[in-house]
């Protein structure tokens, strides 16, 4: 079966829910810990087998690109200053064999249409799709999300969704799939809505910024013309993907934290900040203390006179 070796990353957006941090930089550099968004993504592509990393640009974006480039300067100062682990860090952003491509999107034109502006670099393969927004969490000595949707595909040989379930008022958020069972973690999509009010949701099974999807997507994606919002949406290619191929919905191992947005981003530095290897012990500390002096202590009792 074919393996998955290129990987498209959506990077356009304006990340107006950070304003004013997302004015001067894009939202995918915003760091958790000391890594930002995207090199954690592309950490999670690169320990999946992907060497051709697509990214998707718009204006304003060129940190992007400049941070998995060589910092000639920046590595010829910490080695004459013998600061070898930094040096170390600053030289392995990303790995040597992994090839990164930039396309500009030239308008804002949604999710749909930043993928199609990947089809001259993907050709014919099939390919990821990974929104950095999304981070993804696992236990260790688990595989990857990505790693495991990339096993999952070639075994089955069709396009995959990450999905999971979100509480019904959230439907909205999300586009959500009715399907039905195929194999362990394993459903076929029947329908897919983009962002249904709850009431009219098919189910609560959300899909989530995992993908790997087959190149007849591309066809579609230029024949279906703009959706929800006078954008060309993703998901409408892929429900007329449908039409010609099962698409697959795939449970995931792992936790999910939307950084998108502040409440999720937040989550995911306190769940980081506590598993680094430098900080975790004095952070988990920190915030148990934390707890300690801003938990409200329960009204003293006092005993009655006489």
């Amino acid at each position: 079966m074919t393996k998955i070796t290129k990987a498209v990353f959506p990077v356009a957006g304006l990340g107006s829910r950070f304003l004013p941090a997302t004015k001067a930089q894009p939202k995918e550099m915003l760091p958790i810990v000391d890594k930002p968004l995207i090199q954690y993504a592309v950490e999670e592509a690169v320990a999946a087998g992907i060497t051709e990393m697509i990214f998707i640009t718009g204006r304003n974006k060129r940190a992007i690109e400049d941070h998995f480039d060589t910092a000639y300067e920046l590595e010829s100062e910490l080695e004459a200053a013998g600061k070898t682990k930094l040096l170390e860090f600053a030289r392995n952003v990303i790995p040597k064999h992994v090839n990164c491509v930039y396309i500009r999107q030239s308008a804002p034109l949604g999710l749909g249409h930043a993928v199609l502006c990947a089809r001259p670099v993907v050709g014919d393969e099939p390919f990821a799709v990974i929104l950095a927004d999304d981070f993804m969490d696992v236990d260790q000595g688990r595989k990857n999300v990505l790693a495991q949707m990339t096993e999952v595909f070639e075994r089955e040989g069709k396009s995959l969704l990450a999905v999971q379930n979100v509480p019904r008022n959230e439907t909205r958020q999300y586009g959500i799939v009715s399907a039905r069972p195929y194999q362990d973690r394993l459903d076929q999509v029947d329908a897919m809505v983009e962002k249904p009010l709850p009431e009219n949701a098919p189910s609560t099974l959300a899909v989530v910024g995992r993908y790997i999807l087959t190149p007849a997507i591309f066809d579609h994606l230029e024949g279906i013309g703009k959706g929800a919002g006078g954008e060309i949406q993703l998901t409408d290619g892929i429900v007329a993907l449908m039409q010609e191929q099962a698409v697959l919905a795939y449970r995931y191992h792992g936790l999910r934290y939307d950084c998108g947005s502040k409440l999720g981003y937040l989550k995911a530095t306190v769940a980081m900040g506590a598993k680094h290897p430098e900080t975790g012990a004095a952070f988990t500390e920190y915030l148990r203390q934390w707890q300690d002096e801003n938990t409200p202590q329960p009204a003293l009792k006092l005993a009655s006179a006489g």
